[in-house]
């Protein structure tokens, strides 16, 4: 079975305020960066992705599409954790974890990223009938290592 420390449950029940992003941070997510977001299947276990990430400068900004398994999970259960990596180092890294603050329709943030990855001002993997997902992510826990 699995437990929880006292200090876990306050942060998931939102009794903890949200950590700030340093300029570091917000300069490295910026950049074209490897990501990975944690999940959390219905069972507990984790379940890892990697995508496309920036930031407004005080949450973590990623997007996907409905049906997606870690669609589902993050409606289910607002608590994640990314490892992000800078591309020419990866002892260049930062460590989130944090919870799922808005969930929305919305092309204009994988557009933008699109763009950022790939140089592509649109893009190239819309499906028919699949809505993109833009996600918020308060940071409640930093760290960072080399950038």
């Amino acid at each position: 079975m699995l437990r929880w420390s006292k200090n876990f449950k306050s942060i998931y029940k939102g009794y903890f305020m949200g950590a700030e992003l340093s300029t570091n941070a917000i300069n490295f997510l910026r950049e074209k960066v490897y990501a990975h977001i944690a999940t959390l299947m219905k069972d507990g276990s984790p379940q890892v992705t990697p995508l496309w990430v920036d930031t407004d400068g005080s949450h973590i900004l990623i997007n996907t599409s409905t049906g997606r398994v870690k669609t589902r999970n993050i409606e289910r259960d607002s608590r994640v954790a990314l490892s992000i990596m800078g591309l020419e180092s990866a002892y260049r890294c930062l460590w989130i974890r944090g919870k799922v603050v808005e969930i929305k329709k919305d092309n204009e943030l994988i557009d933008s990223l699109s763009f950022k990855y790939t140089g592509h001002p649109t893009y190239q993997g819309y499906q028919q009938g699949v809505d993109r997902i833009s996600v918020k992510i308060e940071p409640i826990h930093v760290t960072e290592r080399g950038i």
